[in-house]
């Protein structure tokens, strides 16, 4: 009797990711994970707002199964239009507060998601205080300072969107000049230009992207730093001092 396959996916930092091909030609994507249900619930909203996702087809104890979706890499100018026109639909999704109903991870960092009204203290105190909390005494120390200026920056009420929460190059899937899928996300509800900041922190969306998108508020370039930072942190913590530059460059775009 035929067995599925298993191959190991390129990609995974934090998890282990496998192929799994049936013997009746379906293919398969396995995630080892310690959230398997909170990931599968964020997959079923980016589906439901319209956006591209893999299916999730059963969670089976620490492993969730997905689609397999194909992905050609090609980020041409349409497939840069076609994730503006997604990204702005899923940013149309949203909710009363901010935040998400419950807490994870992104690897070792735990991430408070706890709902609120107060966007500028959620994304003070929940995202970058927290994340800082166990670097050293000098990140620490810096990031207290910049608290006045973030309050004064961010936007007070913002639509709390549903963001992806990890957008990059790597977590969207392309094909033929569409957007084909979003996959890995850490979902919450927050201001849409997270997701605007994140996207811009590795990577450099064509024209095409913002003209579907929208242009971002005035005053954009100061709360992109702003944005930036808890990714930068994270990274910091999970990879280590090679991130320091990444982290003090957003520090001093910020005055700190």
């Amino acid at each position: 009797m035929a067995e599925d396959r298993f191959e190991h996916l390129a990609g995974g930092d934090l998890s282990e990711v496998l192929l799994v091909r049936r013997p009746d030609g379906r293919i398969s994507v396995a995630k080892g994970s310690s959230a398997v249900g909170t990931e599968a619930t964020m997959l079923r909203a980016i589906a439901g707002a319209g956006v591209p996702a893999p299916h999730v087809e059963g969670e089976l104890g620490g492993v969730l199964m997905i689609e397999h979706v194909a992905n050609d890499r090609v980020f041409s100018p349409s497939a840069w239009r076609s994730i503006g026109a997604a990204l702005r639909l899923l940013h149309g999704h949203s909710s009363d507060l901010y935040g998400w109903p419950v807490d994870y991870a992104l690897g070792t960092v735990a991430l408070d998601n706890r709902q609120g009204s107060d966007w500028p203290a959620f994304w003070l105190e929940q995202r970058l205080k927290a994340t800082a909390a166990v670097l050293d005494r000098p990140w620490r120390d810096r990031m207290a300072a910049l608290g006045p200026h973030l309050r004064a920056i961010l936007p007070a009420a913002p639509p709390p969107a549903l963001l992806h929460g990890d957008l990059w190059t790597g977590n969207i899937l392309v094909r033929e000049g569409r957007l084909a899928a979003l996959i890995d996300p850490a979902c919450y509800h927050g201001d849409a230009e997270v997701d605007l900041a994140m996207l811009t922190l590795f990577d450099t969306p064509d024209e095409a992207f913002w003209q579907a998108y929208g242009a971002p508020a005035p005053g954009w370039p100061e709360r992109q730093a702003a944005y930036q930072l808890f990714p930068a942190l994270v990274h910091l913590r999970l990879f280590g001092g090679s991130y320091g530059n990444m982290v003090e460059r957003l520090f001093a775009r910020l005055g700190a």
